[in-house]
């Protein structure tokens, strides 16, 4: 194959070589998406819509889908933003070192609490601040820019799901690696994610300043129909 491609290239350059490229095996509009946690399971069989997809085709699992209590996809698609250049194993250590770092400075709050209700008030488990670290830095709309007239309007506009999730670890991370170089990325992360978990800091005030753009830009929303 590559000495034909080759000799076509060599032996007549004008000529165009037309190759056939593998086809992607594809599913079908009525296949349906695994359902692989136990408790979406049980919430199915609880409905009785377990039945409806009883004899409809499934696509299979990814390689990376797990039924494990122990697995969280949040923690999972966070570790993927981390990694550059492919070093999983590093991103997961990073990660796994900044739990860590969040625990120590937990515990080290919980011991200082003088009272029960304090202590109560403190979340240990960092997966758990994370999660809603990243709930706080979600976006609700955003800028996207529209032309009408010859001129380019900042219309806002209702972020999706996916893209809300995406932009806060998006700036989380950003947040992280704007910090000092001297500094650790475990250290940083546990820093940015308790100080978001708790409403605070770099990316808070980030998203808050793209709500305040979008309420001055809200003249411009019914560009969004038209």
């Amino acid at each position: 194959m590559l000495r034909n491609v080759v000799s076509c290239v060599l032996l007549r350059p004008r000529a165009t070589c037309h190759l056939t490229a593998a086809s992607m095996s594809q599913y079908g509009p009525q296949f349906v998406e695994p359902v692989f946690k136990k408790h979406k399971l049980a919430a199915l069989e609880e409905s009785g819509e377990i039945s409806k997809i009883a004899h409809v085709p499934i696509k299979a699992a990814r390689n990376n889908d797990s039924c494990s209590v122990l697995h969280d996809d949040l923690v999972s698609k966070f570790t993927n933003y981390v990694m550059k250049k492919g070093e999983k194993v590093l991103a997961r250590e990073l990660v796994e070192k900044g739990f860590e770092n969040i625990k120590r400075l937990q515990l080290e709050r919980y011991h200082l609490a003088e009272t029960e209700e304090e202590k109560a008030k403190i979340e240990l488990n960092p997966r758990v601040l994370l999660r809603k670290a990243v709930e706080n830095s979600r976006p609700l709309l955003h800028l996207t820019p529209i032309k009408r007239g010859g001129v380019r309007y900042q219309v806002p506009v209702p972020i999706t799901e996916k893209r809300s999730y995406f932009m806060a670890m998006k700036w989380l991370l950003e947040a992280i690696r704007e910090k000092e170089r001297t500094i650790h990325f475990p250290e940083k992360m546990a820093w940015e994610v308790l100080d978001a978990a708790a409403n605070q800091g770099k990316v808070i005030k980030r998203k808050q300043e793209l709500h305040r753009q979008c309420e001055a830009n809200r003249a411009y929303a019914h560009y969004r129909w038209s």
